[in-house]
């Protein structure tokens, strides 16, 4: 049996799964699919993957990415965020700048922003 080929759950722990669920519903789109026994809150995501957002609310945003999103147009995805009152990171360092946004690595365009408890979630696009 290979792990490679099956569906993920990807657990995201939050401090008020109402205030979260309504972020990921309502400002992100996702789709919600329920509640489940423990409390919470479920979307389904693309490839079969799931996002369940986990009631802790001692819990505390991880320092790095928590969750990036493969999108096709990234600037078009900060516009439609933007609109529905997202507020993007920008950053000005040596080798990692934003530029409305944005920052380009390799073949690669990324922008950042923070859900409600601050995980730091990504848009991604390969330019190749």
């Amino acid at each position: 049996m290979s792990l490679a080929h099956h569906p993920v759950a990807m657990m995201l722990p939050v401090t008020d799964v109402d205030r979260a669920q309504q972020f990921y519903t309502e400002t992100l789109g996702l789709d919600f699919t329920g509640i489940n026994n423990e409390g919470s809150a479920m979307f389904s995501l693309g490839g079969g993957t799931t996002l369940v957002l986990l009631p802790r609310p001692d819990s505390r945003p991880a320092e790095s990415t928590a969750m990036s999103f493969e999108v096709d147009d990234v600037s078009s995805e900060i516009s439609t965020l933007e609109g529905r009152g997202v507020t993007f990171e920008d950053y000005d360092l040596p080798d990692f700048k934003t530029v409305d946004h944005i920052c380009e690595f390799g073949d690669e365009k990324a922008a950042w922003f923070k859900d409600p408890d601050g995980h730091v979630l990504c848009l991604h696009q390969s330019v190749t």
